[in-house]
């Protein structure tokens, strides 16, 4: 294990079961592997939960910060540099159960409907390249809890997010899980996720961080996240 090197800061959003607070404090099933990578490393950390625009930025700009679930695509690969997953996200469209009038075959099918997305999210910006840029199609949200008040109260039609989240989700907005539907998955949105680092964060750190994550990923808890395994 590394001695402590240094204090950092973890940015994140709220999204249950990977991330939750608990009495105030950050928790969730991808936060325990994170805090796992830090101690291994010895990296002395606070971890906070912002809506994923700010903490996108936030990233972004300030060389001691650490992000996560971060999806890894073609157009933030060079911004960031990355630790390693600490996720697995299988994303789809939500829906409320009683919509009946809502049926999904294919990606095109919902263009007819209006979807809450978070701001700056992979989702948006999937969606955004496949057709989806219509007014009012697209209302964007700060965070996930956010997209789905919109979804409870009526005011859309579908949100995205995993289907292993809809129980932790209901329980957080104390609603019965069955009220709720994951409709239609989308296969492109398939993907792990990760904890990564601002381009400026020195490179010894990084590496630290890397190598710790090398030893957590070979830890029960890391393979039961991994698969969402959350029994």
């Amino acid at each position: 294990m590394a001695q402590q090197v240094s204090q950092l800061q973890v940015v994140t959003e709220l999204s249950p079961p990977h991330q939750t607070l608990v009495s105030g404090e950050v928790d969730g099933y991808s936060t325990r592997l994170v805090r796992a990578i830090l101690q291994q490393a010895g990296v002395s950390a606070n971890i906070e939960i912002y809506p994923w625009a700010r903490a996108y930025k936030m990233a972004l700009q300030q060389p001691d910060t650490l992000i996560y679930n971060m999806a890894r695509t073609t157009e933030r690969e060079p911004l960031f540099q990355w630790i390693g997953p600490v996720a697995t996200y299988r994303l789809g469209f939500v829906k409320l159960a009683h919509r009946q009038d809502i049926q999904i075959k294919t990606l095109k099918d919902a263009q007819q409907y209006s979807i809450a997305v978070q701001r700056h999210d992979v989702a948006e910006t999937f969606l955004r390249k496949n057709g989806f840029g219509q007014p009012d199609q697209l209302v964007l949200a700060a965070e996930i809890t956010e997209s789905w008040q919109l979804l409870l109260h009526g005011k859309v039609d579908l949100i995205i997010d995993d289907p292993m989240a809809l129980a932790a989700m209901a329980a957080h907005f104390a609603i019965k899980p069955e009220y709720v539907k994951f409709e239609y998955a989308i296969k492109p949105l398939e993907q792990q996720t990760y904890l990564a680092a601002n381009k400026a964060m020195p490179a010894q750190m990084v590496n630290v961080l890397q190598q710790a994550h090398q030893q957590v990923a070979d830890s029960e808890l890391f393979k039961k996240v991994m698969r969402s395994d959350f029994n």
